[in-house]
């Protein structure tokens, strides 16, 4: 597809997709994340994709929030409207059953946090800062931040964040969980895409099970997820991928794994 705010590209089954505003610090309005939906609905059955990047153009910013004048002419109603919207956004990328590795080059606040934390993995520059600051607009974070930030590192340090609206550094943000690794800014792309094409040469059968996994583990008590896991555990020993990976060891070669289809479901 075309579009206005994002460039595409893909190389070697790994999808790259740039936020394209660097005017805006990459910001996003309403364009973006409607083209941020069409895109991912197009990579989520794309045949052609194992693995998405997500980052921002220029060095300055992954997304520096959303479109302020955008938020201006909210009330109670078309608030929700378009909070539950960027939500529907943020939980497709984090459903997509493909991994999304957020390359984060800069700021990465307010909805640029959240969209971030929708990711599966999160790698930042050494010149990244991570911050939910919509307390000091008057609003709350609206795009699953209260939750998943909450969820990846824990109630007490989102709390902070998010009712202070301060802003961290990438080594803060290592070192409380919110990200996976951090690199110099020269280095950044190329630690995503090599870490996209170590996930990529896994069997994307075994991929998908455990992003499903993974993922409902904030919805399910512990017996629900050993449950959900065994059920998908058995899922993976029905198809040609368990065979072909176990006979791999065996042998001492390099598997050959098949190719799946991904539908929409």
């Amino acid at each position: 597809m075309t579009c206005q705010t994002l460039l595409f590209s893909v190389n070697s089954r790994i999808a790259t997709v740039t936020i394209n505003r660097p005017d805006k610090l990459n910001a996003l309005n309403g364009q973006a994340k409607s083209e941020l939906r069409s895109l991912f609905t197009e990579i989520k059955t794309d045949n052609t994709v194992d693995v998405v990047i997500l980052t921002g153009a220029g060095d300055k910013a992954f997304v520096a929030g959303t479109d302020i004048k955008e938020l201006t002419v909210l009330n109670k109603e078309t608030g929700r409207e378009f909070s539950s919207k960027g939500q529907e956004v943020f939980d497709l990328i984090e459903n997509l059953g493909k991994p999304v590795i957020a390359a984060v080059n800069g700021y990465a606040l307010g909805g640029g946090c959240e969209l971030a934390l929708a990711c599966h993995i999160r790698i930042a520059s050494e010149n990244a800062k991570f911050g939910q600051p919509e307390v000091n607009l008057g609003i709350i974070p609206g795009y699953g931040g209260t939750q998943r930030l909450a969820r990846l590192i824990g109630r007490g340090r989102a709390m902070e964040l998010i009712l202070t609206g301060n802003q961290i550094d990438a080594q803060e943000a290592l070192r409380v969980g919110l990200v996976n690794k951090v690199v110099p800014q020269a280095d950044l792309l190329n630690t995503a895409m090599a870490m996209a094409q170590l996930i990529a040469g896994k069997g994307q059968i075994a991929v998908r099970m455990s992003l499903k996994a993974v993922n409902m583990t904030a919805e399910s008590t512990l017996s629900e997820g050993q449950e959900r896991e065994a059920s998908l555990f058995g899922d993976c020993c029905d198809t040609a991928d368990f065979k072909e990976g176990t006979a791999a060891f065996l042998e001492k070669r390099k598997p050959q794994w098949d190719k799946p289809t991904f539908k929409n479901a």
